[in-house]
């Protein structure tokens, strides 16, 4: 059985602060590019599955399965409500960004690294993170790198 998570152990980072944060620490040479970009992925890694198990708990707590049917308007206004407010906070997280590039997963890889010139590195972050989760296409990734780099 799980740990109930108590409110006061939560909080709150956005994926872009992490990111800045151990931006410093490798220009201060405390630690590798390398090490910080696996870093700031476990740390995305691990605060998904907490956010999963949160609204797991969350769900479990008002009785209600994922898929399951509601004949209590009130209970599934409640559910939508938590639910809304999860995904508000994935998204204020960057846990479930939305890409910068359009129709992403409809892309070829050519057309994902033409694409790629236009963007920040903050965007050029979300989409190569994005694309190690799902495509994991090479291409796109060293692509991406090395506009992170230059």
């Amino acid at each position: 059985m799980r740990k109930a998570t108590l409110p006061l152990d939560l909080v709150l980072l956005t994926r872009d602060r992490i990111q800045e944060v151990v931006d410093d620490a490798v220009q201060r040479g405390r630690m590798t590019r390398q090490d910080a970009s696996n870093l700031v992925l476990e740390l995305v890694a691990r605060s998904r599955r907490q956010t999963d198990e949160l609204l797991s708990d969350l769900e479990q707590l008002l009785g209600i399965a994922q898929g399951d049917e509601v004949e209590d308007g009130v209970r599934a206004r409640s559910v939508e409500r938590v639910r809304r407010e999860v995904d508000r906070a994935r998204r204020a997280t960057g846990i479930a960004a939305d890409l910068p590039l359009p129709d992403y997963d409809e892309l070829t890889a050519a057309q994902v690294i033409e694409r790629l010139k236009a963007l920040s590195d903050s965007d050029l972050r979300l989409v190569r993170d994005h694309e190690r989760r799902n495509a994991n296409r090479k291409t796109v990734l060293a692509a991406a790198e090395q506009r992170l780099r230059a």
